[in-house]
């Protein structure tokens, strides 16, 4: 084993130990823990198949501009057809960019001496498209489950979450029934980041999630669970609880069924969630609150969807009324 250690590369090592401080000291969540390690085994794997060696001081500008060009040429499968025909979208190549520039700033941080993160530009993409439903294409979306079946009183309460809370979906499959105050209409959560919300529900939402609860007459804690085939009383919780994928096939299923032109995940209905607030009215800081982002940037995306409504309804009515 001490072999083995020595091996390593001084990159390597700081890899290893940048991913340890993601995890133990800044609390990063498992998923962007995984994503960082992605990126810079990326660079990692590249450098070693370039003949570069795997110390600090050879990361250096040209080196990056080499593995951009490297990033801009990589074959990915299209989903479609199983085949090699596209590359890595300009979006992907930015987060290679950001886990390499977040690691530089930690090195820099803690007196290394090496290339300035600042000298890495990430690349154009276009301004980023928020997707949402419209009013009328939300109600078809909340009316389409079949609540003769258990499955459909879930989702049907599943997607009232949804659109009452504006959650992220790996939010909505850690709830807990013991943990929703049904009466006060409302729960806390701990959501991306480690970041601390109180998430309230609308009266419809409860009234569903009362209708699916009374229905399920088992013991597990999960509040969404799985009801395909025969379940073994003596699963435990975790065994039952509903995972991210299987909300995902769902409201892509529901949305196929109504043939909804927009490709329908649990992020659009979060938009959606989001977009109707602000339309409504809603101050941006109260609505970064109910989404819990931690930087107010993120929310502001949203504006440039009321902007247009705003001017929509400027064009509309403004300068009419002398006429």
């Amino acid at each position: 084993m001490p072999a083995q250690t020595a091996q390593r590369t001084e990159l390597e090592s700081k890899v290893n130990e940048y991913l340890e401080y993601l995890e133990v000291e800044k609390g990063s969540s498992p998923l962007t823990v995984r994503n960082y390690k992605h990126y810079l085994n990326r660079l990692v794997s590249w450098l070693r198949n370039e003949g570069i060696r795997l110390n600090l001081v050879d990361i250096n500008p040209e080196v990056i501009r080499q593995y951009r060009v490297y990033l801009s040429r990589i074959p990915v499968l299209k989903a479609t057809k199983g085949v090699k025909s596209d590359v890595l979208s300009r979006k992907t190549q930015g987060y290679h960019m950001i886990g390499l520039r977040s690691f530089l700033r930690w090195l820099t941080k803690n007196d290394y001496k090496v290339m300035s993160p600042d000298k890495i530009d990430l690349p154009k993409v276009d301004d980023r498209q928020v997707k949402f439903l419209s009013g009328e294409q939300i109600d078809r979306l909340l009316n389409a489950p079949t609540l003769s079946k258990i499955n459909g009183k879930r989702d049907k309460a599943i997607l009232e979450v949804f659109y009452s809370t504006g959650l992220r979906v790996s939010e909505l499959v850690k709830l807990d029934r013991d943990k929703i105050d049904l009466e006060r209409r409302e729960f806390g959560i701990i959501g991306k980041g480690g970041k601390a919300r109180v998430v309230f529900l609308s009266t419809r939402a409860v009234e569903w999630i009362k209708k699916y609860i009374v229905a399920r007459r088992d013991h597990y804690k999960p509040l969404f669970i799985r009801h395909k085939g025969i379940i073994d009383p003596s699963t435990p919780d975790e065994k039952m609880r509903l995972n991210v994928r299987s909300v995902q096939r769902m409201i892509k299923k529901y949305a196929r069924k109504i043939k909804l032109p927009v490709d329908v995940t649990p992020h659009v209905i979060r938009h959606s969630f989001a977009t109707d607030l602000l339309m409504a009215g809603a101050d941006i800081r109260s609505v970064q609150e109910m989404l819990g982002h931690k930087n107010i940037q993120t929310t502001q995306i949203y504006t440039h969807v009321t902007h247009k409504h705003l001017k929509d309804i400027h064009s509309a009515f403004h300068g009419k009324g002398g006429k």
